[in-house]
């Protein structure tokens, strides 16, 4: 499978590229590889797919705000499929058809879902979006996981196969829009006549008339059932992240387009190990002893346990860095590093024997504080941090 091109690229536009930028670069990818223009061109097919997933990101604030910090697992996940994210024809034609109508002069208005010239311009109609939360422990984030949740949805009723009517002889074409779903009335206005098109009021959009709706859906052709729904969440995911499981949202009315699942991560905070970015940190506690003469010390990981080696004369505060034994980044950029904080653990309780050995350990010139220039020079960082 071809990896994903960036979005920006996809549109040729810059990264700070504005809104109508951005509307400008689509409708004229839109125009290039028109399946009107390219018939039967699939390379031509998928790149006309491609720029409407690029603009479908781009084109709304929160999925450009995710994709610009997550890349392309912040607004799709591994549940979007080929090239294309799983938008299909019909897709682009019903949530972009104003971009194929008045924005190219009508150049596009009279083309129907599959790229042919149609008889009308109605819309498909778009089933709503499901959103959900799923909460990941650290394991399951540093791995990825495969996820099945029973969600109810909306689904096509299954007595009249979403039509809404008892039978095919019920469903008759909408004599005011003569099936197209949508009207056109001339207004008078001191600019001259004008020509608007809205929705037919007698048929609702739908071009159809049922006449003896279904008993079971009472005419809406949809019904609500729990569905199972399983999806792969990628490795490197972080809190708030949304993937969306293309198609698995409600259905919509008389046959049109399903609505996405919207996943939302919630990250578990791990007892042991905190997450700063994709990197892991671990507070290792010693005792003066072991700092002095040093150790061996075993450290947690997400993959069970690791020893490191302490070395004699370790300061508190010094970090070690196991590099490749952190998070891995959500764009296969990497992985980060597990850093282990080194904290020297000072008793506040001792007997007079142990003070009497304390007292008499720094009367030697080698327990006297003479830190090294690095050293000073770490401190004074410290320092001038809280100034």
């Amino acid at each position: 499978m071809a990896e994903k091109r960036d979005y920006y690229e996809v549109l040729g536009v810059e990264r700070s590229a504005t809104e109508e930028e951005i509307k400008k670069a689509y409708r004229k990818k839109a125009i290039q590889y028109h399946p009107d223009k390219n018939p039967g061109d699939k390379e031509a097919e998928e790149k006309f797919k491609e720029a409407a997933e690029a603009y479908d990101v781009l084109s709304n604030p929160d999925k450009r705000a995710r994709y610009d910090r997550y890349g392309h697992a912040g607004v799709s996940g591994s549940a979007a499929g080929g090239n294309a994210g799983g938008f299909s024809m019909e897709d682009i034609f019903s949530q972009f058809g104003d971009i194929f109508g008045d924005a190219f002069g009508g150049a596009f208005s009279g083309f129907g879902f599959g790229g042919g010239r149609s008889g009308s311009a109605r819309r498909v109609s778009r089933g709503s979006d499901i959103r959900i939360r799923v909460k990941l422990p650290l394991k399951d984030i540093v791995h990825g996981v495969e996820k099945t949740v029973k969600i109810n949805k909306m689904v096509q009723c299954p007595d009249c196969h979403g039509r809404g009517a008892a039978s095919e002889a019920d469903i008759k074409t909408c004599p005011d829009c003569n099936g197209s779903g949508m009207v056109s009335r001339i207004q008078r206005t001191i600019l001259g006549s004008m020509q608007t098109t809205s929705p037919c009021p007698r048929c609702g959009g739908e071009g159809k008339i049922v006449s003896n709706p279904c008993k079971r859906c009472n005419g809406s052709g949809l019904v609500k059932k729990a569905e199972e729904i399983t999806f792969k969440i990628p490795a490197g995911v972080a809190d708030g992240m949304q993937l969306t499981v293309q198609g698995k949202g409600n259905a919509a009315k008389a046959g049109g387009v399903n609505g996405n699942l919207l996943v939302v991560i919630e990250e578990e905070k791990d007892p042991i190990l905190e997450r700063d970015g994709n990197d892991l940190i671990y507070s290792l506690f010693i005792s003066v002893a072991d700092a002095i003469n040093g150790c061996e010390a075993e450290i947690p990981s997400v993959d069970g346990k690791l020893k490191i080696k302490i070395e004699p004369g370790t300061q508190p505060g010094k970090t070690l860095r196991l590099r490749g034994k952190g998070v891995p980044d959500v764009n296969g950029y990497g992985t980060g590093d597990l850093l282990v904080a080194v904290q020297v653990w000072i008793p506040k309780k001792v007997s007079r024997e142990e003070k009497e050995m304390v007292e008499k350990l720094g009367q030697s010139p080698n327990f006297k504080a003479n830190p090294t220039t690095d050293e000073r020079s770490f401190f004074n960082r410290i320092r001038n941090m809280f100034k």
